[in-house]
């Protein structure tokens, strides 16, 4: 499928989303549309402007987590970044509309259509006649054909990530002039669409070296608003600069520097004047909305007098009162650093008082993903268990709410809310319901207060990784994600997990809690007691990421290990560097539970099948699972999602991809709970540009307002279209 307005297939390569329904049927019907696709839980918030209002030049600070190996979205380490340097260089048949469906792009596409089905489908593309490469050379059939060749998986030289659709086309042949390009297909293509987005020059595509290398620090040829001026790998900057060549409305913006700046350094760079716009975390945002408040509005504000006033008086006190000389010149130096500390803050509120906080959801959302390889949740029952023990209502209040954004949650493996594909069918599944969790549990041979063998103790290092977490109560410990240690004994993992960001794990010593012997009298409180089952305890491992940023992943995960307390499943939480969380645990399989996001598409039936295809044996032996974390696959599932890919007609390839939706979920492996925020801190004059949403970005139409123009009438696009 398709982090963080970014091209949602080239962000495919990057999954693990280290932030952060039960189930809201009653709410797309309270819309008031017979479509299941509803509307957009949360529409754009990027401070509109008519282009007369903006000042023709300025140069656009942008924070981003890096600048990428790779210019080349097709490659497998390219990233986000890589995707937003395209979107503004290069052109795309097709973008996304602010409901996360495609639209054709006019500044390159006059028309695209399928003219034929029989014998073969063929779509024929109109350029816009005036679309030309930045080296003057004119956009047409023989960069589209260099693309497929690079992509068709044929030519195993390409260093490809993805093949998807390009592998199903015949041949490509101008049509009958330069500006129509046809495109045979050998195999019936619903998703066509997605092809050629971002489209790259034949000078790129063209051999495999110009492919795996060419394109990877550099585009000399371009064709969008912006070119690429430089990229300073030393400063971690990526510079866009205004096109000369772009036959399309003009960049207001001069220039945009693409800026790697750490997450938890944001509000520092913002506020020191280095940064336009950045997507933050929820600490940021309140920063800025508290700043943004009007003096008094919150009580009495501070200026940097008054500090200083305040920390002299402290100063005083401590001589006065020290009980040796010793001990007051401790305090007054402690004193001396904090009035040093409240003045740089209340600079910096100061400063961020300039900026706002632009909000919507992302086109992603994050799940608990149960690894069906091993242990307990091979078993469908335990999976829907664990399904029906959490309250997917209460996890989005507790991400969205505190954000006044819908807390509203997924009711889809395969598009959000508002998007073509999407309906809600959770009920598959079933809502919250503790009775029959336990009843699920029972049924699969697991007994309240069981007998548990005691295994032999293992001295056990944690490792690079971190190490788990547990505790007699399965795992719970408070919201800000450090553990209990009066009820868990110290953390071997501690001084990596403080602040926290595909084979079943062996179970490392017994099950967690005290063990009598066989025969012993149940304890009074014997429904609060864990389930058992062959003289094991039903315990589960949490894996969750330890580093900075990742304090939202732990609350929820938190609230989850407390649902499943309640119906008798323990769970231990294991802290993991943010570095191998993916690699090391997800993509190989050493958990049980995990949180971690999926990005949404347009096209589900291309981009969602390697997540939900069933594993197959690899010729070594191995286990084959694509993009199937879960390793939780079924046939009939992949032979709907063949036939949605297969049909033509939308309707039919819709309700296609609702079935193979509805067995996903009946499947258990991944239970969706909510739309991720989508936080950006922006200047008050920085206009068009902001929370994208589904959206892909105008670059053209970025920039400031000139002096004393006001933003478009109306308000911005804030908050819920939901019900």
């Amino acid at each position: 499928m398709s982090q963080h307005g970014v091209g949602p297939r080239a962000v495919m390569r990057s999954v693990a989303f280290l932030t952060a329904g039960v189930l809201a049927v009653p709410a797309l019907a309270g819309c008031g549309s017979d479509d299941p696709s509803g509307k957009p839980l949360a529409g754009q918030d990027i401070q509109p402007a008519p282009r007369d209002r903006i000042t023709d030049g300025g140069t656009l600070r942008w924070a981003v987590d890096s600048v990428p190996d790779t210019l080349n979205t097709f490659q497998s380490d390219a990233d986000a970044t890589t995707a937003r340097v395209a979107q503004a260089v290069l052109p795309s048949m097709f973008r996304m509309d602010a409901s996360g469906r495609p639209e054709r792009n006019p500044d390159y596409l006059e028309s695209a259509e399928v003219v034929d089905t029989e014998p073969k489908q063929v779509v024929l593309y109109k350029l816009n006649q005036q679309a030309v490469w930045s080296d003057g050379r004119e956009i047409g059939a023989a960069d589209f054909a260099a693309q497929w060749r690079a992509l068709s998986g044929k030519n195993t030289a390409y260093w490809t990530a993805r093949n998807a659709g390009y592998d199903r086309i015949q041949k490509i042949e101008r049509g009958e002039n330069a500006l129509e390009v046809r495109v045979t297909f050998s195999r019936p293509y619903a998703d066509w669409r997605s092809l050629f987005s971002p489209l790259y020059p034949k000078d790129v595509m063209g051999t495999p070296d110009s492919f795996n290398d060419g394109a990877r620090k550099k585009l000399k040829v371009t064709a969008g608003p912006f070119t690429v001026k430089e990229v300073d790998r030393k400063d971690e900057e990526i510079t866009l600069a205004r096109s000369p060549r772009w036959w399309g409305k003009p960049a207001k913006l001069s220039e945009i520097v693409l800026r790697t700046v750490p997450r938890d350094k944001r509000a520092a760079e913002l506020a020191a004047g280095d940064l336009d716009l950045a997507e933050i975390d929820p600490t940021a945002a309140r920063r800025i909305t508290v700043a943004a408040r009007p003096q008094g509005s919150t009580g009495p504000q501070m200026g940097p007098g008054a500090d200083r006033s305040a920390a002299d008086s402290l100063e005083s006190w401590a001589r006065a009162n020290g009980s040796d000389e010793d001990a007051a010149d401790e305090e007054i130096v402690a004193r001396k650093k904090l009035r040093k500390a409240v003045v740089k803050y209340t600079r910096q509120q100061q400063a961020l008082s300039g900026f706002e906080v632009r909000k919507s959801l992302e086109p992603a959302y994050t799940q608990l993903a149960l690894n069906g390889a091993e242990g307990p949740l091979t078993d469908e029952r335990v999976r829907r268990a664990v399904a029906r023990a959490l309250d997917r209502k209460e996890l989005a209040r507790v991400v969205l709410g505190p954000l006044g954004l819908p807390a509203v949650p997924v009711g889809s493996h395969l598009a959000l809310s508002g998007q073509a594909a999407y309906a809600d069918n959770s009920g598959a599944l079933g809502g919250q319901d503790t009775k029959e969790a336990q009843a699920l549990l029972a049924d699969a041979g697991w007994v309240r207060g069981g007998p548990v063998k005691e295994e032999k103790k293992k001295e056990e290092a944690a490792g690079p990784e971190g190490g788990k977490a547990a505790g007699p109560e399965g795992g719970k410990s408070d919201d800000s994600g450090e553990d209990d240690k009066a009820r868990r004994g110290p953390d071997p993992a501690e001084h990596l997990a403080r602040d926290g960001k595909q084979y079943a794990p062996p179970h490392q010593g017994g099950a967690p809690g005290a063990y009598a012997p066989r025969g012993t009298a149940a304890p009074a409180n014997q429904e609060a007691a864990p389930l058992a089952k062959n003289g094991k305890a039903l315990t589960l491992r949490f894996v969750l990421p330890s580093g900075p940023g990742s304090q939202t992943l732990r609350t929820v995960a938190n609230r989850i290990s407390r649902m499943l307390e309640r119906v008798g499943i323990t769970t231990e939480i294991s802290k993991v560097s943010d570095e191998s969380y993916f690699k090391d645990h997800i993509a190989s399989g050493q958990y049980d539970l995990a949180l971690y996001s999926w990005p949404a598409t347009a096209f589900p039936a291309t981009d969602a099948r390697p997540v939900y295809a069933k594993p197959v044996p690899a010729a070594d032996g191995s286990l084959n699972v694509e993009q199937n974390y879960t390793r939780v696959g079924t046939d009939q599932v992949d032979q709907l999602f063949d036939e949605a890919v297969a049909t033509l007609d939308e309707s039919e390839s819709r309700s296609l991809l609702r079935k193979a939706d509805s067995r996903i979920w009946a499947a258990a492996g991944s239970i969706p709970l909510f739309q991720r925020p989508q936080l950006l801190a922006a200047r008050k004059n920085l206009v068009n540009t902001g929370a994208f949403g589904f959206g892909t970005p105008v670059y053209e139409d970025m920039g400031f307002l000139k002096k004393g123009a006001k933003p478009a009438a109306g308000p911005s696009v804030k908050g819920s279209t939901a019900p």
